[in-house]
């Protein structure tokens, strides 16, 4: 079987099968297949998380790259259906073409709708939640091979569970969205002093729709994103096409990777290149489609841990880290992104019943990474930070029992619909412990 790997290299298996199935009754037999043998089944994604826990280990993997598209669609309740594998980027081109788009979404646009709900992907809005908080109904195929149907009617807890389930309660099958009247978005991007940003974060949340902000560790500038909603009757106004090539391909991916390379061969560069780049960056406005503002190509590879804390928390934590960084024996070449979403009610999602603000820290491929994510580890958790399912984090299931209310609640659903753990992998035994 041929080795499995995610995009940033930092898990890898070889499943003892991969199967491909066009339909819920192949993919259903493959886990009836399974769980007779005692063995697993893992669904497999873009593997755009960093952690493990998309991989499918030794088990069997279900490459469920034809379970693709939009399957119905209700223009004016604004509700759709969808295949669980539907990357994002194609979901996104298939609601614009029915004047439709989702809420709210992260930067990255690779990912399936499944996957993305699964980890908690979420995007930035003190006033709206993380994907899941947009799903409406969810069809599951469970360990033993039959479908369940679940939302906030029918099979309430299960629906409370999956929309953040990790992949730990089945494989999902379609995925029910509520989705908006198509929008634009103003984007207005510009330098600010970290400082500067942190003294009115709070009002910027308040006056914007989404607020969002990077901040290279060596240096004092951020960049500080603000999208809003383009009145309807106006126009939008996108960045011309070889701008927006120079701008994104050229300077942010291709020239950014460049600058990576020699702070990776040059280690003692790092520093003077993070405040070059940080002095570069410009002020640019522009309108697009919504889900063209929200989403970005990223072609430089990186490894990223991230962490909600209470909105509150978020001052002090950015200044112990600001203090932290300075210390390190070895640099971090990639910046810092500081999010916010609103507080919901699904059971995993790291914004359970808080307001939260979102810390994500990076360090370019193949550069050390391990004392810069240990530090912000123990810095975030002090104040009750929640780790990003998706992305690195050393945490086990002690650890998140004390930080998640409805964590028991989820690990006993999990027994109620597999109770032999045939959806386990490495990952979530970690972090959930183990089934039953």
């Amino acid at each position: 079987m041929q080795r499995w790997t995610n995009w940033a290299g930092t898990a890898t298996a070889t499943p003892s099968a991969l199967v491909t199935p066009r339909d819920t009754e192949e993919a259903a037999a493959a886990i009836r297949a399974a769980a007779r043998d005692g063995g697993t089944v893992r669904p497999l994604g873009t593997g755009h998380s960093f952690s493990g826990i998309g991989s499918p280990d030794t088990g069997c993997a279900l490459d469920l790259s034809h379970w693709s598209g939009i399957v119905q669609a209700d223009p004016h309740s604004g509700l759709v259906k969808v295949r669980a594998g539907t990357p994002l980027s194609r979901l996104n081109a298939e609601l614009d073409g029915l004047s439709l788009a989702m809420a709210n979404l992260g930067d990255i646009d690779r990912q399936t709708i499944a996957g993305a709900i699964s980890t908690g992907t979420h995007g930035t809005g003190a006033r709206l939640g993380g994907l899941a908080t947009q799903v409406e109904e969810l069809e599951l195929l469970l360990a033993d091979g039959t479908e369940r149907r679940c939302s906030a009617e029918e099979n309430p807890e299960l629906f409370a569970a999956a929309r953040v389930g990790l992949g730990a309660l089945g494989v999902i099958t379609t995925v029910t969205l509520r989705c908006v009247p198509a929008f634009a978005l103003v984007a207005d991007e510009r330098p600010v002093r970290l400082d500067d940003v942190l003294d009115r974060f709070d009002q910027l949340t308040t006056d914007n729709d989404h607020v969002e902000f990077y901040w290279f560790p060596h240096a004092s500038n951020t960049l500080v994103k603000r999208n809003n909603r383009l009145p309807a009757e106006e126009s939008p106004r996108p960045l011309h096409p070889l701008r927006h090539f120079l701008e994104y391909e050229v300077v942010e991916n291709r020239l950014f990777g460049t600058i990576c390379r020699l702070g990776r061969a040059i280690p003692a560069s790092v520093r003077p290149l993070n405040r070059l780049c940080a002095s570069t960056w410009s002020a640019r406005s522009y309108s697009d489609r919504s889900h063209r503002v929200f989403t970005t190509q990223r072609t430089v590879r990186f490894v990223e841990s991230e962490y909600a804390v209470p909105r509150e928390a978020l001052r002090d934590v950015l200044g112990e880290l600001r203090a932290a960084v300075g210390r390190l024996a070895d640099p971090v070449m990639f910046p810092v992104e500081v999010r916010v979403a609103a507080a919901d009610d699904v059971w995993l999602s790291t914004a359970y019943q808080r307001p939260s603000a979102y810390i994500a820290i990076h360090q370019f491929q193949g550069m050390p990474h391990r004392r810069w994510f240990d530090v912000f580890e123990d810095i975030v958790g002090a104040a009750g930070g929640r780790p990003h399912w998706g992305k690195m984090h050393r945490l086990d299931a002690s650890s998140l029992r004390e930080r998640y209310p409805r964590f028991d609640d989820f690990r006993r659903v999990r027994t109620e619909v597999d109770p032999d753990g045939v959806f386990r992998n490495r990952y979530l035994d970690r972090v959930l412990g183990p089934c039953g």
